[in-house]
């Protein structure tokens, strides 16, 4: 349920189209039901504005598919992260239902066009095609979530010419999310040819010394572009879900 759904189930309650013993048993769900090994915020979309998410790491495909068919009863949009390819196929076959992208590993059960309410581009800018599970991720949660996304690939500062070649891109963004592993150097360098927010996301990509990621973490929180914030390593949801965020302010 999100604030459209409840102000049109009100409107038809006035109206005489629904009645209110129907218009309580919709509102009942709110705001979480109890499935097996969980309890499914329901509330979260008319909270936030924005649909549940699932997190699918740690859980069974017989757990995802009973927390995602509590969230659809509920009328929600869902959307499931980092979904494995047998997990997805599994948690596809049981609703018959939901879209997979195997790059970024999501796993979305809602409409096929979703209606855009950011105010402008978010731009993804990944570092080298090392980066693009990360970056992909990042890009498919931010289109579901209703933004205008430019992707922007394997411009990373080994081959700086490839990120200057695409300056008006960068500057007309309004919120850039930037992937990178190795060093992570790609952020400091993007927040310094931009006036907007610049969101980075380190990955685990690298050898060594890279600490899985630690490096480039380190690197990005030491970062002296004044515009650059940090989320976690291979984080790609976490970026788009803050970049959803400010796109709306």
């Amino acid at each position: 349920m999100n604030r459209d759904r409840i102000r049109t189930l009100l409107d038809q309650v006035r109206s005489g189209e629904v009645d209110t013993e129907h218009a309580l048993e919709s509102l009942a769900r709110l705001p979480f039901s109890d499935v097996p090994d969980a309890r499914v915020d329901t509330h979260r979309a008319l909270r936030i504005g924005i649909p549940e998410v699932v997190y699918a790491p740690g859980k069974t495909p017989e757990q995802i598919v009973e927390i995602v068919r509590s969230l659809r009863e509920a009328e929600q949009d869902v959307l499931v992260t980092r979904v494995l390819p047998d997990t997805a196929a599994r948690v596809q076959g049981a609703l018959v239902a939901g879209d997979y992208e195997p790059v970024g590993r999501t796993l979305w059960f809602g409409p096929a066009e979703v209606a855009t309410v950011g105010k402008g581009t978010i731009a993804v800018v990944s570092a080298g095609t090392a980066d693009l599970p990360v970056a992909t991720e990042a890009a498919s949660v931010a289109r579901l979530f209703g933004n205008e996304v430019e992707v922007l690939g394997d411009v990373g500062v080994a081959g700086i010419h490839r990120l200057l070649a695409a300056n008006d891109l960068l500057r007309s963004s309004r919120v850039l999310i930037v992937v990178a592993g190795m060093e992570g150097a790609l952020p400091s360098v993007v927040g310094g040819m931009v006036d907007k927010p610049v969101i980075a996301v380190p990955t685990s990509v690298g050898y060594g010394a890279a600490f899985g990621g630690i490096a480039a973490l380190l690197g990005m929180l030491t970062s002296c572009a004044s515009n650059v914030t940090v989320v976690n390593i291979d984080n790609g949801f976490g970026a788009a879900y803050v970049a959803t965020l400010i796109n709306r302010l």
